[in-house]
């Protein structure tokens, strides 16, 4: 297609010279592109096309290229494609406006609207982005709920998004305590990077020396220093300069990461020198554990699963020297002097995809005083945003009472940790925010879930708070927090269904939900089915299968006993079937879903390919022949694709094609129309014609997810009974049970030594 004409990665090398009295910066171009994928109408997270692309460090400029084409011709109206942008991990969205789960958080992103005809396209420009990755997310407005048959031609939507950025190459790096002369232009921002290093509890950025040379006004340099980076939920730290210098303070930076600076000069046609220095401290620093690591493998030793099959001796080591450690790691202890927190190791253990259990090393219970705040570090990992983190802290009263006064305040966040919790200080840091939860002795329980987490380093900070400045005889407590990551929410209840979902190679789960419950994690149940409607849904769909029996007993008494076989097994396996495939609680499944499906999906097309044949009234051998060979074709058919439209289509012209043949055949021979009774057309054939024309209708056209239970039961009632008037009569010729010629089954009556026989002349469709 015209609209797919970029695949995969480019990287264009466009150098563009910026000069100016420091020098030059230099930027290059980098485009990436997706491949179009086709949309699809909102029912679940499942429908939405998710893309990820990858912005890297020193990102100036990114703009985004958002391309929708209609892939027919035929008018469809206009429609609006929603478009959700995220950093750092997919969008959490809700276009229906569900209800989520209890105690899951989230944020809102990014969403742009793009009324799409034919073709349609639009731009979205972002000045110094966050590096790192980035998601689209993009689908139609909500599912109607009309059921479209796979093969017919319908509205479709294709989109594709593209990515520009511009990057520079040479961006200086501000050092600690160095001074950097720059200048910016009201055209070239000054553009610079400093890292933060790990355990940093402080970080400020000064600009001094501003003058732009020029009159009286030189000292007045009106700059704009900006710290940080964009990501749509978070604006970069903003101070406005006026005079000579300004400054700009973080408290709690991000740890362990680069940080972009920007000076702007919001004067036009003057250009501004300055000089810039930065200024971190590093007031976390842990104590240093050295290089010798038998004390980890010991404790991983104790957190193995198989630590049962050590010797007792062993089990006695690794039991003192965890002792030993926690005792060693007390928070009772006075902190050292470059510590503002008491750090507990936590054990990373990945247990299935998106399924990840991070548990302390010095066991489940932590101690949280009052004099400074206890540390965990949670890492995540690209591949494990595709999840729900989730937090549960438990308060433990076994040992210690907590007073009505105090609490544990907990914090979770991400870049860096709270370092200061108190009852004025609220659960962010300088530039991003984070998740703020409380036990005491009247709530000893607290849950946090985050779907779609952020792929960061996370800390979670606990910290016994008092309304007093003394906490009294509570002076230490213990806390149980449990952090996970999962799939779903609650592997999404009883009413849902946790699925694995893939964009190329980035796994994220979803879930799906069934009987009218919806949600997040299927929680919401304003449009639940009741459990007398599920139980009525499964009784039309099952019982309306029961309408076969008249078919097969009429192809029983006309000695059409291969048909009646057909007919007897397309009953059973429909009836089964619906009874397992029901999405509520009335279910039965006697055997495996898709052995189910398949041979539902079989015994309907079988059937029909039976029943056109056998009106053809063409000779046994050939008959059965070509039974035996439709039956094996579709069984292939079934298997490559059960829902196509051609799997019903094809079966269904070959044996008219036959039948019509066989009919032109012996009409032309005898000279007359066939068949020959006008009673055998109104009377059998033309409402057996009606009801398969009604029931194709109904399944094609007028089937819904609110209806279809009704819909679908008419049509096993339609087809059942357009084989009951469209079989045609017993052939003379036959013997009893079906058997041909040539087989001495029957008896004969013999008069006088010789035997009776039967005359074999061909009476096609006699009214009898």
């Amino acid at each position: 297609m015209e609209f797919s004409f970029l695949r995969g990665l480019l990287f264009v090398s466009l150098t563009a010279w910026t000069l100016g009295d420091d020098g030059q910066m230099t930027f290059v171009s980098e485009l990436s592109s997706k491949p179009a994928q086709k949309l699809s109408k909102y029912g679940w997270y499942g429908n939405v096309r998710l893309q990820r692309f990858h912005i890297p460090e020193e990102t100036a400029i990114a703009r985004w290229l958002f391309t929708v084409t209609k892939g027919h011709n035929f008018h469809c109206g206009q429609r609006n494609v929603t478009i959700h942008i995220r950093w750092g991990a997919p969008p959490v969205i809700n276009p229906i406006g569900s209800k989520f789960p209890n105690h899951t958080l989230w944020s809102p992103c990014l969403s742009l609207i793009l009324p799409v005809t034919s073709h349609s396209s639009t731009t979205f420009n972002l000045s110094n982005p966050a590096p790192g990755d980035w998601y689209v997310a993009a689908h139609l407005p909500e599912d109607d709920g009309r059921i479209e048959q796979k093969g017919f031609p319908s509205c479709s939507y294709f989109f594709q998004p593209q990515l520009s950025i511009r990057r520079a190459v040479d961006t200086p790096t501000l050092q600690q305590g160095t001074f950097l002369q720059q200048t910016a232009a009201s055209d070239r921002p000054a553009r610079l990077k400093l890292y933060v290093p790990e355990f940093a509890s402080s970080l400020s950025v000064s600009v001094a020396d501003c003058s732009s040379g020029e009159g009286s006004d030189s000292g007045n340099c009106s700059l704009v220093l900006r710290l940080g980076s964009s990501s749509l939920q978070r604006r970069p730290l903003t101070v406005n300069c006026s005079g000579i210098g300004c400054s700009a303070a973080l408290s709690n930076p991000p740890w362990d990461t680069w940080l972009r600076v920007v000076v702007e000069n919001s004067q036009d046609n003057r250009t501004v020198t300055f000089s810039i220095v930065s200024n971190y401290t590093v007031g976390c620093k842990p104590k240093s554990v050295g290089l010798k690591a038998d004390d980890d493998i010991n404790k991983l030793r104790g957190n193995s699963s198989y630590s049962n099959s050590t010797s007792a001796s062993n089990s006695s080591v690794v039991t003192d020297t965890v002792a030993f450690s926690n005792q060693s790691a007390s928070p009772s202890t006075p902190l050292l002097a470059s510590a503002c927190v008491w750090s507990i190791p936590v054990l990373y253990e990945e247990v299935d995809v998106l399924s990840l259990r991070f548990t302390a090393v010095n066991g489940p219970n932590i101690s949280v005083t009052h004099t400074h705040p206890t540390l965990l570090t949670y890492p995540l990992h690209t591949q494990a945003t595709g999840g729900t983190l989730n937090l549960q802290l438990t308060l433990n009263t076994t040992n210690v009472t907590l007073g009505n006064s105090s609490s544990v305040v907990a914090c979770l966040s991400p870049w860096a940790p709270v370092l200061q919790l108190n009852h004025s200080q609220p659960c962010h840091t300088a530039l991003f925010g984070g998740y703020g939860v409380r036990v005491n002795a009247s709530v000893p329980k607290a849950l946090v879930r985050l779907p779609f987490p952020q792929s960061t380093t996370w800390y979670l900070t606990l910290q016994l708070m008092c309304n007093s400045s003394d906490c009294g005889n509570t002076s230490l407590v213990s806390v149980v927090p449990e952090v996970f990551l999962s799939a779903c929410v609650e592997d999404c209840g009883t009413y849902g269904e946790c699925r694995l979902l893939r964009s190329y190679s980035y796994l994220y789960a979803a879930c799906v939900c069934k009987a009218g419950w919806g949600g997040w994690g299927c929680t919401d149940n304003s449009t639940a089915q009741s459990y007398r409607r599920q139980l009525t849904a499964t009784l039309l769909l099952t019982l309306s299968n029961l309408a076969f029996l008249p078919a097969i007993v009429v192809a029983v008494t006309r000695f059409y006993i291969t048909e009646a076989s057909v007919y007897l097994f397309t009953m059973f396996f429909s009836t089964f079937y619906h009874a397992c495939d029901q999405p509520g609680v009335a279910v039965m499944c006697i055997m495996d879903y898709d052995t189910l499906q398949y041979c539902d999906f079989l015994g309907s097309v079988c059937s029909i390919w039976v029943t056109i044949l056998c009106m053809a009234r063409i000779r046994d051998t050939f008959k059965y022949t070509v039974f035996m060979l439709g039956a094996l074709l579709i069984a292939m058919s079934m298997q490559l694709d059960r829902k196509g439209l051609w799997n019903l289509l094809g079966p269904v012209l070959c044996a008219l094609l036959f039948m019509v043949t066989a009919w032109v055949y012996r009409g032309v021979r005898r000279r007359h129309c066939y068949p020959p009774s006008w009673k055998r057309w109104v009377f059998y054939l033309i409402p057996g014609a009606l009801c398969a024309l009604i029931g194709v209708c109904l399944y094609i056209f007028a089937g819904t997810e609110e209806n279809y239970y009704y819909t679908h039961s008419l049509w096993h009632i339609l087809v059942a009974s357009c084989v009951v008037f469209l079989l045609p009569p017993e052939e003379k010729n036959r013997e009893a049970w079906g058997w041909s010629r040539g087989w001495s089954w029957s008896w004969r009556p013999r008069v006088c030594g010789y035997t009776l026989c039967q005359s074999s002349k061909d009476e096609l469709y006699a009214v009898t």
